[in-house]
């Protein structure tokens, strides 16, 4: 087992958390797809990641396209540890996060998170097409929804995502700043290019 020390499981971050911490990771070198009638279908993973098999296409759906939305986020660091997480994490100011993979078979993500008392590890939970932190009830359709809540939320426990690269490229921080001012909801009616809208588009969170 992972020694966690000093890490309280009094951390987590939703209302009434269980506030269970990852166990020590594993290998998982596939991606089992939906599985529909006749359909065995098992994809293959990019790198070390995991997940488990899907009850629907849009479970599946749903997470490919948080997937697909983590790799472009720049603080999603894959199939880390717990150990490796944190020690990523304990020198950095007090509400910096990163988003992982969990280790946990019956988990897809985790959200590790530097806390006054050092840092915590909690799982992301995926049920019905629905994302929620482990032990909240408040659950979001989209997993950046679900970290857009807690960044705005006046208990300020997430604050700035740990990115792989620190320094954002400046088209990135133009997104951002646009997404900001206008709402994901009115890009369409934004008088541009429709290049530039699918930039746009492509990761439209504050984030």
């Amino acid at each position: 087992m992972v020694a966690h020390s000093k890490v309280s499981a009094d951390n987590a971050l939703g209302a009434e958390p269980r506030r269970l911490l990852d166990p020590p990771a594993r290998d998982h070198s596939q991606a089992r797809g939906f599985q529909g009638p006749g359909r065995p279908g098992t994809v293959q993973a990019q790198g070390n990641t995991h997940f488990r098999t899907f009850r629907s296409q849009a479970d599946f759906s749903s997470i490919t396209r948080a997937s697909s939305l983590l790799d472009a986020c720049g603080f999603y660091w894959g199939p880390l540890t717990v150990s490796a997480a944190h020690e990523k994490l304990k020198s950095e100011p007090e509400g910096t996060f990163l988003i992982r993979d969990s280790t946990q078979k019956n988990c897809f993500f985790a959200i590790s998170v530097k806390t006054a008392t050092g840092p915590t590890s909690i799982r992301i939970n995926f049920q019905t097409g629905r994302f929620s932190l482990d032990g909240s009830k408040e659950t979001f359709d989209c997993l950046f929804k679900l970290l857009e809540h807690y960044l705005s939320s006046p208990r300020k426990v997430l604050v700035t995502p740990l990115r792989k690269v620190r320094v954002q490229p400046l088209q990135e921080l133009c997104r951002k700043s646009i997404v900001k001012t206008f709402g994901r909801e009115n890009l369409n009616q934004i008088p541009l290019n429709p290049v530039l809208k699918d930039y746009l588009k492509s990761f439209p969170f504050q984030i």
